[in-house]
């Protein structure tokens, strides 16, 4: 059993982790900036810690600090989380060399999974399906030759990439050139390195994950799938669980494939091994993340696995927890974004003066912010993760809806309103989620409802008016009592 675990991250997800500790009687170390201090995710843990240093190369990604301060404070384990040094091979190996336990696979199975061109390589050495393209070892020139025998529209993808970045689609072969170049440069600056590749896109495709446990004693099992189609510049803003996309057969075969990914590598941890699935029901393996996904909610919610205490025990050498797969009801989780979605989905800063998430049966909402906390450009600017539960997918959708009707964000600019349009939208509703939705539907961007726009203003006045008590009537038979807020939200036909 584990005793005491650094949390080698910061913000929502190490507020998961901390709380995961704690239900298993581990204590929990935070690592934190100077611009970071008296956040929520510090007051979780046991143990805090500043990190010397401005900037993420100074603190978060500062692999040597990260592991002295592990070894000071009597830490024998560190758990990465996401983003930041989760997926790095290097950092993996360093927590390993220093005595630690590593709560993640092993740095050999990042490596391989972590080099795009590598994990098709070994992907199509095992059977699993990959998507039609060229690996790319000449750089622009062999891009320039190999890019027609894929044919188009393709997609042009970093090497060694992630969360959308160094990715290009091309429709054209007079736009490839500049595309790549586009790709190569982005891909540099984002990772340090310059390598693409090329595969067909398809289009009217869906995304779609398995999430895999697989522990020290030779189980590998997968806990079903998330669809995660709903996409702006190839990043997740919406996920659920299960597909409508899948039956029973198509979800094992989906399911065995992940499997046969992860015993590739000698996988050992909590993963998601992501595919597209094509109009025909043809599925081609996309990547591995080897690492918690944000979205590990929703099947958490449809299985009552706690990944993340999975995590922990497969860590210390214990055996998982969980049996087969089991599957009840429906997961949708949504992603607020402190962005402008009627600006291209633009970053956006502020103080949260009113932040009022939603509560009730079925709603869990992971966060790292609080009311009054200030939103910076320094970091990613998801400011927290809605999840609901119902017996079905119907149901699910009208109760996001509800909450997102009852979540008052004041002082900074969000996507709730566009999330919210998401979940009344008829291809949503319709189960037409593919990953070109939101161009699809929105071409030359989206625009908010001009009849339906809420100001900063009259949430101001709102919760004026909420703190003073003062409310309104349904009718003069009627004692319930509306409040300001909701009035304000409350899409009247």
């Amino acid at each position: 059993m584990l005793k005491r675990v650094l949390v080698a991250n910061r913000g929502e997800i190490a507020c998961r982790i901390l709380r995961a500790c704690r239900e298993a009687e581990i204590e929990g170390v935070a690592i934190f900036a100077a611009n970071d201090s008296g956040t929520l995710f510090t007051e979780l843990a046991d143990i805090s810690i500043q990190l010397d240093g401005e900037g993420l190369a100074e603190t978060y990604l500062n692999q040597q600090q990260i592991i002295e301060i592990a070894q000071q404070n009597g830490c024998d384990s560190i758990h990465p989380g996401f983003g930041f040094l989760s997926e790095r091979a290097d950092f993996a190996q360093a927590v390993i060399d220093a005595g630690l336990i590593w709560i993640g696979p092993s740095p050999t199975a990042i490596t391989q999974m972590g080099d795009k061109m590598t994990a098709r390589i070994t992907m199509r050495a095992a059977g699993v399906p990959v998507i039609p393209g060229e690996e790319v070892e000449g750089g622009l020139e062999q891009v320039l030759a190999l890019a027609p025998s894929v044919g188009y529209p393709l997609l042009l993808k970093a090497t060694s990439g992630g969360g959308g970045k160094g990715m290009r689609a091309v429709h054209d072969a007079a736009d490839l050139e500049s595309e790549a170049k586009a790709a190569m440069r982005e891909a540099l600056n984002a990772f340090g390195d310059d390598r693409i590749y090329i595969e067909r896109l398809l289009v009217g495709s869906r995304h779609i994950e398995i999430q895999i446990l697989a522990d020290q004693h030779g189980r590998t099992i997968h806990l079903g799938e998330r669809e995660c189609s709903v996409q702006r510049r190839h990043q997740k803003v919406f996920e659920e669980s299960p597909s409508i996309a899948l039956d029973s057969e198509l979800r094992e075969q989906m399911g065995e494939a992940a499997c046969e990914a992860a015993r590739a590598v000698s996988f050992e941890g909590a993963g998601t091994v992501e595919f597209l699935l094509t109009p025909k029901g043809e599925f081609f393996f996309l990547e591995m993340n080897t690492r918690i996904q944000v979205e590990h909610p929703v099947t958490e919610m449809v299985t009552g696995v706690d990944l993340v205490r999975e995590q922990l025990r497969i860590a210390a050498g214990e055996p998982m927890s969980c049996g087969p797969l089991s599957m009840r009801g429906h997961a949708i989780e949504v992603r607020l974004y402190a962005e402008d979605p009627a600006n291209n989905f633009l970053p956006a800063i502020g103080k949260l003066q009113i932040f009022k998430p939603p509560t009730g049966p079925g709603v869990r909402f992971d966060t790292g912010v609080r009311q009054g906390d200030e939103v910076t450009p320094n970091y990613d600017p998801m400011l927290a993760k809605l999840i609901v539960w119902a017996p079905s997918r119907e149901e699910a959708l009208l109760r996001m809806g509800r909450a997102l009707d009852e979540f008052v964000v004041l002082g900074c600019v969000t996507n709730i309103r566009f999330l919210r349009e998401l979940c009344d939208h008829k291809d949503v509703v319709d189960g037409w989620t593919t990953t070109d939705m939101i161009d699809r539907l929105w071409p030359d961007g989206w625009a908010p409802d001009q009849n339906s726009i809420i100001t900063d203003a009259g949430l101001l006045i709102a919760s004026s008016c909420e703190a003073a008590g003062f409310g309104k009537q349904l009718s003069t038979k009627s004692s319930e009592h509306i409040s300001p807020f909701t009035t304000l939200n409350r899409r009247f036909p």
